[in-house]
């Protein structure tokens, strides 16, 4: 692991200490790109069971490691609160009133520590009736509009994944939340919580869309939009042996599209035709029927025709152009995506096995810990 001349994560945030109490989905995310980026993060965990995402090597990299308390027992509460003396930033995403039961609520921790910033995360919020009730990324995103826009008439509406809600609306929002914060911080010298929901930070990944419905470019009904998938020139369609992405939105870009897949003669009055034509879409998927994923690549690669042939997990790899990019990586076998965004002066570190052992004291050090304390 690519790490600073003194055995810490380099990045941006080299410095930085952070606190992460295990959780799960957004959790875990927001303290992956925290310390992918340099935060020295060190995991709490219970000492017995750990989660799925605890354990998942990709989302669990870069950490300082993983410290097993109980924090049913006071005296590991009271070890904790000694740590976080020591931190700039704390992550939670238990229910609201959980880490306040535990004697491990902002107040506690902000009278040991002023300037700690408090990261929470949660799907509904910290008020609202549906503050105290379970619920998952899915129905996060029905609330705020987002789960209604994903979908045709046909397939009614599709998650998009877990990655509305859980992780761009919740741990991301949160790694950002918490990043402006200790800029503030800096400047005050004052510490604060960072509330995360989950369903705020989908509505605000939906800014695009109610504002092009203000003005009149979004139908309230399902489908008949430029980005769902309706429209002939922003969809998928099947090839003899995969599917091709087509995103040609402009004019120019649709043309050059329909050019390149021999539809040149008929393109014209192809443009004219309601978008969401399903004779246009049909005889566009009749073509795209002919050539195996790999031949439509060769034709369309290198061209403004925005297509793009749609990559399973393993094969993102050894495309040319994230192998350019060093987007991905493969470390013990396991393929990880590699830390972003990037920077000029103080890129990150690449993901990588654990590092020596004058690295993780280096690492664990700040702490006050060594690696027999940790897991």
């Amino acid at each position: 692991m690519n790490r600073d001349e003194h055995g810490r994560n380099a990045g941006p945030l080299t410095g930085f200490k952070v606190i992460e109490i295990e959780s799960i989905g957004p959790g875990p995310f927001a303290a992956m790109m925290l310390a992918d980026l340099g935060a020295n993060v060190l995991r709490i965990a219970r000492p017995t069971r750990q989660t799925v995402d605890t354990r998942n090597p990709v989302l669990g990299r870069s950490r300082a490691g993983t410290l097993p308390l109980n924090l049913k027992v006071p005296a590991d509460v009271q070890r904790l609160l000694g740590l976080i003396a020591r931190a700039d930033a704390l992550i939670e995403g238990f229910r609201p009133e959980v880490m306040e039961r535990l004697g491990l609520g902002p107040e506690q921790c902000l009278q040991r520590n002023p300037k700690l910033v408090y990261g929470r995360v949660t799907g509904w919020g910290r008020s609202g009736p549906l503050a105290p009730t379970a619920g998952h990324d899915i129905n996060y995103i029905a609330l705020t509009g987002a789960l209604h826009a994903c979908g045709t008439e046909q397939s009614g509406p599709i998650a998009p994944l877990n990655l509305v809600g859980d992780f761009g609306g919740g741990g991301l929002m949160l790694a950002f939340g918490i990043v402006c914060a200790l800029l503030e911080a800096r400047t005050s010298g004052r510490g604060q919580i960072v509330d995360a929901a989950m369903t705020d930070g989908a509505a605000a990944l939906m800014a695009m869309i109610f504002g092009l419905r203000a003005q009149g470019r979004w139908p309230a009904a399902r489908a008949g939009n430029i980005v769902d998938g309706s429209a002939y020139f922003y969809t998928v369609y099947a090839c003899a042996d995969g599917w091709m992405a087509v995103g040609a939105i402009e004019t120019e870009f649709r043309l050059k599209w329909l050019t390149l897949l021999g539809l040149g003669e008929e393109a014209a009055s192809i443009m004219q035709a309601d978008a969401n034509d399903p004779e246009i879409r049909r005889r566009i998927a009749a073509v795209f029927k002919t050539r195996a994923r790999a031949e439509w690549q060769r034709i369309f690669d290198g061209t403004d025709a925005c297509v793009s042939p749609v990559l399973a997990m393993d094969e993102v790899l050894s495309h040319e152009q994230n192998a350019a990019r060093a987007t991905f990586s493969t470390v013990d076998g396991v393929l990880h995506p590699n830390p972003a965004p990037r920077f000029s002066r103080t890129p990150p570190a690449a993901p990588g096995s654990p590092g020596t052992a004058a690295a993780a004291a280096a690492q664990l050090g700040p702490w006050g810990l060594t690696r027999d304390d940790v897991i």
